[in-house]
C-alpha cells in the first residue's frame, strides 16, 4: 500500500480510534504522514530505534478526552546526518571546505552550530545563549576543528540569510570519509507551529538538532509531554514560545545550550525533571509567562544556573516546589530580575546565591547553606495567583 493510499484510508474512517505504526514494513507511513492522518483518539506508535527524522505538529488537534498521541516507545529522533565526503573539497592538506552544507543559513543557526566529531559535539567554544568564542580563520584550524567564513558579497538585505563556507580540519593523512563526522541538518526533534490542542507526546528522545529538542511555537492547549528527553541539542532542551500552554511529567535535559527556556505569554508546568551538563543556561524563564517547576534536580554547570526575568514586558511569575539546584562551578549567582516574581517552597539552592531585584517568597527554603526567612524578599514581594493547568500541577 502506498503512503498516500494509507493516508486516504485513514482519513475516510474516523469513528474508531486507530493505532498507526511508523516504521513497520516498506509501505508504512512516515512520521509526517502519520501525524497528518491521525484523528482524535488515534495513537501513533514509533519503534524503539533511531529515526533520522522529526515530528512536526502544525495546527493538529485531538478532542477533549480523545487526544492525538505520539508514543515513541523509547525512539530517538536524530537531528544529524553523516556528512557526504564527496561534497567537500580538499583545499590544502587536511583542510576541507563546503559552500552548500545547508540550503539556508542565518546568524541564529550559526550561533547554535556544532559538528559531531566521532560522536562528540564540537561547538568550538560557542553557545547560543551565552558567551561564545569568535570563529577562527580557516588557516588557524587545528586537527579536529571547524569554522565558517562568511561571504558578505552574496547577502541581500533585508533578508537575514548569510552565505559562506564551512571548513573542517583533519589530522595528517586522515581521509574525510573515515573521519565519522556528522552535521545537524534538522532544526528540532519535536516542532509545534500554529494552533495545536489535545495532544500527548511521550516516551521519546530528541538529540542533535541544531535548534531545540522540543520547539513549541504558536498557541497550544491541553498538550502533555511524558517521559521525554533532550540530549545534546544546539539550543534549548525544550522551549515554549508565544501563548503555548503545556504540561511535562518526566523530562531529562543533558548537554544542550539551555536546559529549559520559556518565553512570551506561555504557561508551562514541569514535574520530575533532571538537568545536567548544559552550556548557556540551566533554567531560563522570561517575559509574561506563568511557569511551574516541581520535583526538579539540576546539576548546574551552565554559564547561568537560574534566571527569571520579565525583561521589558514584565510580570514573569514562577512557582517552584521541591527543586534542588546544585551549582558545580563559577559564577554562583542566580537571578530573579526586575518584573519577575518567584514563589519557592521546599527548595534548596546549593553552592549558589540568588540575587532578587524583583520579588520572591520563601517557604522552608535553603540558599547557599542559609535558611531563608519565610515570607518576602526583594522589591516589594506580593502574593500572586499563578496559572492553573488541568489537572492542577501541585496535587500530591
Amino acid at each position: 500500500m502506498k503512503p498516500i493510499i494509507f493516508l486516504l484510508t485513514l482519513l475516510s474512517v474516523t469513528a474508531v480510534a486507530r493505532d498507526i505504526h511508523v516504521g513497520v514494513g516498506k509501505d508504512a507511513p512516515t512520521i509526517a504522514i502519520a501525524i497528518k492522518a491521525a484523528q482524535p483518539g488515534d495513537v501513533i506508535h514509533l519503534e524503539p530505534r533511531v529515526y533520522r527524522d522529526y515530528a512536526g505538529f502544525y495546527s493538529k488537534k485531538g478532542e477533549p478526552g480523545k487526544p492525538v498521541t505520539l508514543d515513541g516507545h523509547g525512539a530517538i529522533l536524530e537531528g544529524s546526518d553523516p556528512i557526504d565526503a564527496t561534497k567537500w573539497t580538499e583545499v590544502s592538506p587536511g583542510l576541507f571546505k563546503n559552500d552548500e552544507l545547508l540550503p539556508r543559513l542565518d546568524d541564529a543557526v550559526l550561533g547554535r552550530w556544532f559538528f559531531l566529531w566521532d560522536g562528540k559535539m564540537n561547538h568550538m567554544g560557542r553557545t547560543s545563549k551565552g558567551r561564545s568564542a569568535a570563529l577562527k580563520k580557516a588557516e588557524e584550524l587545528e586537527a579536529g576543528e571547524w569554522t565558517f567564513v562568511k561571504d558578505p558579497s552574496q547577502e541581500k538585505p533585508p533578508s537575514k540569510q548569510i552565505y559562506g563556507t564551512f571548513y573542517l580540519k583533519l589530522a595528517p593523512g586522515q581521509k574525510l570519509a573515515d573521519a565519522n563526522i556528522h552535521a545537524p541538518v534538522r532544526s528540532a526533534g519535536v516542532q509545534f507551529g500554529g494552533d495545536n490542542a489535545h495532544l500527548v507526546i511521550k516516551n521519546l528522545t530528541a538529540t542533535h538538532p541544531y535548534n531545540d529538542g522540543f520547539n513549541i511555537h504558536g498557541d497550544c492547549r491541553d498538550v502533555v509531554f511524558e517521559n521525554i528527553a533532550a540530549i545534546e541539542c544546539g539550543d534549548d532542551g525544550i522551549s515554549a514560545h508565544e501563548s503555548a500552554q503545556y504540561r511535562v511529567d518526566g523530562f531529562v535535559s543533558i548537554g544542550n545550550s539551555t536546559g529549559i527556556t520559556d518565553t512570551g505569554t506561555a504557561q508551562t508546568s514541569y514535574r520530575n525533571v533532571f538537568l545536567a551538563k548544559n552550556l548557556g543556561f540551566d533554567l531560563f524563564f522570561l517575559d509574561e509567562g506563568r511557569y511551574e517547576l516541581m520535583n526538579v534536580l539540576v546539576l548546574s554547570s551552565a554559564q547561568n544556573p537560574l534566571t527569571i526575568t520579565g525583561r521589558d514586558k514584565g510580570d514573569c511569575r514562577m512557582k517552584m516546589e521541591n527543586v534542588l539546584i546544585r551549582r558545580l562551578t563559577e559564577p554562583r549567582m542566580g537571578s530573579i530580575a526586575l518584573r519577575a516574581f518567584l514563589e519557592a517552597k521546599n527548595c534548596t539552592f546549593e553552592g549558589m546565591d540568588v540575587k532578587v531585584t524583583g520579588s520572591a517568597t520563601w517557604d522552608n527554603c535553603l540558599v547557599n547553606g542559609k535558611p531563608q526567612p519565610d515570607g518576602s524578599a526583594g522589591g516589594g514581594a506580593r502574593k500572586t495567583e499563578l496559572m492553573k493547568l488541568a489537572p492542577p500541577s501541585f496535587t500530591p
